[in-house]
């Protein structure tokens, strides 16, 4: 089962997956298909769009670093910035989902 991602969401999951720290996209991509046991696959497009976007508003940096098979990689980091965006959007989103949990469990 494959599950569309709602927008915005892109973003926050980017977000968490750089909260342990420098990861390429490639890593990101895999880290979110790990995670959610393959319920959550990002087209490379649409990630690599969202990465640029938010590198471009500051929320995160990157740097070319090299990868475990010595492959060049830009390497993604959280900025202070992303960290308070990321804390944001996480709040809001935890708003969302008990929202929509009272309206599915209502009777």
């Amino acid at each position: 089962m494959s599950l569309d991602l709602l927008q915005g969401t892109l973003d926050v999951l980017i977000l968490k997956a750089l909260t342990w720290g420098p990861r390429h996209g490639y890593a990101v991509a895999h880290w979110l298909r790990q995670t959610t046991v393959n319920e959550l696959q990002v087209e490379d497009g649409a990630l690599y769009t969202a990465l640029h976007r938010m590198e471009h508003r500051g929320w995160l940096a990157a740097e070319w670093g090299v990868n475990d098979e010595n492959r060049r990689v830009k390497l993604y980091t959280l900025t202070p910035a992303g960290r308070a965006e990321f804390g944001a959007r996480t709040e809001r989103w935890s708003r969302y989902v008990n929202a929509v949990q009272r309206v599915l469990g209502a009777t």
